[in-house]
């Protein structure tokens, strides 16, 4: 959803206070995030964790919640950005800070009822075109995982469809029925 009713400068739009959801520019328009529910945080936090036991404990990779990129023109916060080790920005006492200022490695969007399932895809493939080597797209209402990879295709996961992090992190990779049976919390 945009909220502004002209376009701005990227560097106007990081003037603006920070605000709540996360508001994000693209094609010199600014949109709100939408707020996540609680079906929709959960399965960011079940990602941030499966990712960050497997990547964090071997220091190759850190995934956080909703982190601001600014690259190729534009700010986006995804559901949940992963970034190389090295690559993670660090203030002058070496600890993580600010916002990454290149292409995460992997974005992941999580969609919430009301939200344009076109906007995210549209964001998805943006970020594979821009530098990220694998974004997915997560629907919780149909249990459905898209993987985009540069150069290729959406491809549809579902059920007992393995999510291979392939070239992105090589090793890692999950059963898409799990994500969303983590989800449910039997």
């Amino acid at each position: 959803m945009a909220i502004t009713g002209h376009t701005m400068t990227l560097a106007e739009f990081l003037a603006l206070p920070e605000e709540k959801p996360a508001l994000e520019y693209v094609a010199g328009a600014v949109r709100q995030k939408v707020a996540p529910e609680a079906q929709h945080s959960l399965e960011q936090l079940i990602l941030c964790r499966w990712i960050d036991d497997f990547a964090l404990a071997r220091r190759v990779a850190v995934a956080l919640p909703e982190w601001r990129t600014i690259f190729a023109g534009a700010v986006h916060v995804p559901d949940v950005a992963v970034c190389l080790w090295g690559r993670i920005p660090r203030d002058a006492r070496g600890r993580p800070s600010g916002p990454l200022r290149e292409p995460p490695l992997i974005a992941i969007e999580i969609a919430s009822p009301d939200q344009s399932r076109r906007q995210l895809r549209d964001d998805c493939a943006w970020y594979v075109a821009n530098g990220v080597a694998l974004a997915l797209l997560v629907d919780p209402e149909s249990e459905t995982i898209l993987a985009y990879r540069p150069n290729a295709a959406p491809e549809p996961l579902q059920g007992a469809a393995v999510v291979d992090f392939g070239d992105a992190l090589p090793g890692f990779q999950f059963v898409v029925r799990d994500l969303f049976a983590a989800a449910r919390l039997d």
